[in-house]
């Protein structure tokens, strides 16, 4: 069964949707938007770490991932606006990685495929990274989902409760670096913040409860896999602009759908 490489690209399309939906919730209640892109420009940086160490390309993305949303997380409100401070950390960590690239010798990097994906080059190790790493979002988020909600609704009513909105912020941080580091693969440095936020966003018309949200942006997500995947094979475009490209028509439709029903009333 996982021969065929359509099969282990659909996998991985739907692993990778399942660890982002809900995550892209958070993102978009929160307005981390641009976080997101500060973290996912950190993985360039990791892929030259790791070829250069001889380390796992997994394993630079997730540490440099992790040390970009933390340091980030530390820094803001310390003198600097958040957009000023993602901005700066964003594009000098995708530029510190580029060049980095350009130094390793007898390395034959395609940046290419870590800019925009290569899914369809997915191995079976790959779709054990990218479902053990889904795994792993799924699990802390369910464990931590009453705690997020409070804390993003109102960090004062979070500290109310008990609970500290800045050990809540790092868990979505290093969620953040989780999915950066398994969605490489699929979508690429460039397109993984719009695999966060075009489901959600799309589901947020058609929900009613956070719960259902996070749900219907699963839903979405992997339609959006299996449908992209489609495209690429029929129409012959790169599957991961492809993957964003339908999820972003499925953000029209309900949009479109959810005005209809605001008409209904």
């Amino acid at each position: 069964m996982l021969d065929d490489f359509l099969i282990r690209a659909t996998l991985a399309g739907i692993g990778v949707a399942l660890a982002a939906a809900p995550l892209g919730c958070f993102v978009v209640w929160r307005r981390m938007a641009y976080f997101g892109d500060a973290t996912a420009h950190a993985a360039i940086l990791g892929v030259a770490l790791a070829l250069a160490f001889n380390l796992s390309i997994f394993i630079g993305v997730l540490t440099v991932s992790i040390l970009m949303a933390t340091l980030v997380t530390r820094l803001s409100g310390r003198g600097f606006a958040m957009d000023t401070l993602l901005g700066v950390m964003a594009h000098a960590s995708l530029a510190i990685g580029l060049v980095a690239v350009s130094f390793l010798s007898g390395v034959r990097v395609d940046l290419m495929a870590f800019l925009f994906g290569d899914i369809l080059a997915v191995g079976v190790s790959d779709l054990a990274v990218i479902w053990g790493g889904a795994a792993a979002v799924i699990a802390l988020i369910s464990w931590r989902w009453d705690a997020l909600l409070i804390a993003t609704m109102s960090p004062e009513l979070a500290r109310a409760g008990g609970l500290d909105p800045e050990r809540e912020q790092l868990v979505l941080s290093v969620t953040l670096a989780i999915v950066v580091a398994v969605a490489l693969k699929v979508v690429g440095v460039i397109l993984i913040t719009a695999l966060l936020i075009i489901p959600a966003a799309a589901a947020r018309p058609l929900a009613r409860t956070p719960e259902a949200m996070a749900l219907i942006a699963a839903l979405i997500a992997s339609l959006a896999a299996i449908g992209g995947l489609q495209m690429s094979l029929w129409a012959d475009t790169p599957a991961g602009p492809s993957i964003v490209t339908v999820a972003f028509c499925i953000f029209i439709a309900s949009l479109i759908a959810a005005s209809w029903r605001r008409s209904r009333r």
